[in-house]
């Protein structure tokens, strides 16, 4: 099982399947990611996504991380549908990444590069260069899991399509935790940056009325949800709940990354003396002492 599983919700569009897994392939991505494709059951093309997927060019098994098609029982707008898959997945994976169907990695080591950054930050959101949005907007992202598990969703905002990325940006930017990577570029193939045809699944995701429909969501995210969301998330940030209780079990995050025991004293007590508890420092100071062999007051 690798560190990172990448979600890419797609419908009526069988032909990325193959794009994606050689673009995964160009790039050395399968080292370090899974990717899950997620159709749906009543997608008049479902079958020529079987067929494409069965047929596709993978690696050899044993140089790549799992590869898989799953279908949803029923058609679900993107993020309904991405939000049920990472959830189901987030208790599986230290970090969980959304591509669009029409998203193509150009940058070899991506995927690590992704990890790799999100493993420096412990708990946070990476996106690279779309050759179009650029910094502006995450059309593209991935983030620690345990941020999905605090939430219950991976995108913050209860919107169907559009402006799912600003609620990333959103969130990641008040949190103090999305970090842009520009030398990483995940190319976004849309027909608004004159690299796609425009079909039936665009023109109806790009109407009028969903931009108005989504931006009310979006906006009504900002006033009533976006505060506690980034509330969890700093707690998340610190490591450790009050009560000194870790938020990432072991098992959820990288071997190589896992917390230092003498550091993880070291941050309770910052909290214990912070809310005055001396009798927990005395603890604590004890506990130090004994773990590097000294005695008494440890410096921090």
């Amino acid at each position: 099982m690798s560190d990172l599983l990448v979600i890419v919700p797609t419908r009526g569009r069988p032909q990325s399947v193959a794009r994606i897994v050689q673009a995964w392939t160009e790039t050395d991505a399968w080292q370090h990611a899974e990717l899950t494709f997620v159709a749906d059951e009543d997608d008049p093309t479902v079958e020529a996504y079987k067929e494409a997927f069965a047929t596709v060019a993978l690696p050899d098994p044993a140089t790549r991380g799992p590869a898989r098609l799953v279908t949803a029982d029923v058609w679900r707008p993107l993020v309904p549908k991405l939000n049920l898959a990472a959830v189901t997945w987030a208790e599986e994976h230290f970090a969980l990444g959304f591509a669009g169907d029409d998203h193509l990695p150009r940058t070899a080591g991506w995927a690590k590069r992704y990890l790799d950054e999100l493993c420096e930050m412990g708990t946070g959101i990476v996106y690279g260069n779309d050759l179009y949005q650029g910094d502006r907007l995450p059309t593209q992202w991935a983030m620690t899991s345990d941020i999905v598990r605090a939430l219950g969703r991976m995108v913050p905002a209860d919107v169907e399509h559009m402006y799912c990325d600003n609620s990333i940006l959103a969130l990641g930017g008040a949190a103090g935790c999305i970090r842009y990577l520009p030398d990483v570029v995940v190319e976004h193939m849309h027909p608004i940056a004159g690299k796609a045809q425009m079909d039936d699944g665009y023109q109806r995701v790009n109407s009028a009325r969903q931009y108005a429909s989504d931006r009310v969501a979006f906006l009504r995210y900002g006033v009533e949800q976006l505060r506690a969301d980034v509330e969890a998330v700093k707690t998340l940030r610190t490591g450790y709940l009050p009560d000194g209780r870790s938020t990432v079990p072991g098992g959820h995050m990288p071997k190589h990354n896992q917390p230092d025991p003498e550091q993880k004293l070291r941050d309770e007590r910052a909290q214990a003396e912070q809310a005055g508890d001396t009798a927990r420092v005395a603890e604590i100071d004890r506990q130090l002492g004994e773990m590097t062999g000294e005695g008494g007051q440890t410096n921090l």
